[in-house]
């Protein structure tokens, strides 16, 4: 029986705003069955365009089209088989990773590059571009995708490989440059669902870096908490975490102390919800003050662990909505990478002598640029941190800003909800490549999001 067209499918209209729970617009939701009638969908050419929506984990305003039409692709999230001769799969892009990583980990896959979270779907995943702790040896997510299938701005359906330069629109594009629907990637072989993990706890940002630097010579993956409200000499202390994956006998070990087969979790614990009643968290430089010592001293200056993958990857998604802690402001994440380590120095120093509230910090080395126009890793450092909303935050993030730009640096766009087209054209100087190449995709600029009518894109 022939599918009704996308136009009879039943519509609602939402408030949406990214994971910051900031800058809320209206727009009209869908849910496309199909392939098919996502493409009607677009070829009807909404007035005020129509964007995709997976999961709605960008923080600020990417996943968002005030006024216009936001198609949420959750219902096309099929699971493709793997080829074990070539370890490819192919999947929809509306699956979320935390349900492809329990698929494939019994299977012994896992997938190249994930995100601080899996409650992300693939497709927004390759639209953003998703980086991890194994950057600096395996690059961003588009390096391992094979192909994707996109609906283009006339509502055709098109298959993209690496070696056709409008592929290189899609990683980095925030959905701008068509709509992902399906998506062939090139997964990682692994012996169990456990990583093991060497802690180092550091006394000063340069001790953290060092430490950083000799852990992407040794591990897949690495990644460093650091305290960005000490000053003087303890500014930037750190926790740095290396990894690599366990074999199948590194995992029963951890699964049972007398080393007996047992079960093992790979993904992760039991979650904890924040309910919708509960008060915004303290978050002042007292009380973060207090969590960042306490989170220091507990932890080990030497040590080995094997922990579940979920463990090591997505700490956050055991706390279900924690965004909610920040309270109705909402918070706002800040990721910025900057090619050398004394503009890093500057950096952290802004949030220290500013006595930011944030706890949050994560700081991790790059490797190689991507292909993408828009691919926001360059070769450096990054640093992610979460704010609270409150009266002094734009003024904080303006000033690290500021020394982002001199030094040649750029903030991540799935993060971002502030910066202004000036700055953004001069942190992204392959932006009119980028144009040229959406332009062949989608010449009547039917893609459209809050995002890129405030960057003028």
């Amino acid at each position: 029986m022939r599918r009704p067209p996308v136009e009879e499918h039943a519509s609602t209209q939402e408030v949406l705003t990214g994971w910051g729970g900031t800058v809320p617009t209206m727009a009209e939701v869908v849910s496309p069955a199909a392939v098919e009638d996502l493409a009607t969908l677009v070829a009807g050419r909404p007035r005020r365009g129509v964007l995709a929506r997976g999961l709605g984990r960008s923080y600020g305003d990417a996943a968002q089209n005030a006024g216009g039409l936001v198609a949420r692709l959750d219902r096309l999230d099929a699971i493709g088989p793997v080829d074990r001769s070539t370890g490819r799969i192919t999947c929809g892009a509306g699956v979320s990773l935390d349900r492809l990583i329990r698929t494939l980990l019994p299977l012994g896959w896992f997938v190249p590059v994930t995100p601080g979270t899996r409650q992300v779907t693939l497709g927004g995943a390759v639209a953003a571009d998703v980086h991890g702790k194994n950057h600096h040896r395996d690059g961003t997510l588009s390096a391992h995708v094979v192909s994707l299938t996109l609906v283009d701005g006339r509502g055709q359906v098109r298959t993209l490989a690496p070696d056709d330069d409008l592929f290189w629109a899609v990683p980095g594009g925030m959905g701008l440059s068509g709509i992902v629907v399906e998506v062939t990637l090139q997964l990682l072989p692994v012996g169990s669902g456990h990583v093991v993990v060497d802690t180092t706890r550091t006394a000063s940002l340069d001790e953290t870096m060092e430490t950083l630097e000799e852990a992407d010579r040794t591990h897949r993956y690495s990644v460093a908490w650091v305290d960005c409200l000490s000053r003087g000499a303890r500014m930037g202390r750190g926790v740095v975490t290396a990894g690599e994956h366990a074999g199948g006998d590194d995992a029963l070990a951890a699964s049972r102390p007398d080393g007996r087969q047992g079960r093992w979790r790979p993904v992760g614990g039991t979650t904890v919800a924040v309910p919708r009643w509960a008060p915004g968290a303290p978050l002042n430089p007292v009380t973060v003050g207090l969590f960042n010592e306490l989170y220091h001293r507990r932890a080990p200056r030497l040590a080995r662990s094997i922990e579940p993958i979920g463990t090591f990857f997505h700490p956050l998604d055991a706390v279900q909505d924690w965004n909610r802690l920040y309270g109705p402001r909402g918070v706002v994440q800040h990721q910025c990478t900057v090619g050398d380590a004394e503009a890093m120095r500057r950096v952290i120093g802004v949030f220290a002598n500013r006595r930011a509230p944030t706890f949050l910090c994560v700081l991790k080395r790059f490797g190689a640029e991507g292909r993408g126009p828009l691919s926001f890793p360059q070769p450096g450092w990054t640093l992610a941190v979460d704010l609270p909303v409150g009266s002094d935050t734009a003024g904080v993030l303006d000033e690290v800003d500021a020394v982002v730009l001199s030094s040649g640096g750029r903030v991540y766009l799935a993060k971002d909800s502030r910066v202004l087209p000036a700055a953004f054209s001069e942190m992204y100087p392959r932006l009119d490549d980028w144009r040229h190449l959406r332009d062949q995709l989608d010449p009547d600029h039917v893609f459209r999001s809050d995002l890129s009518r405030r960057l003028h894109l």
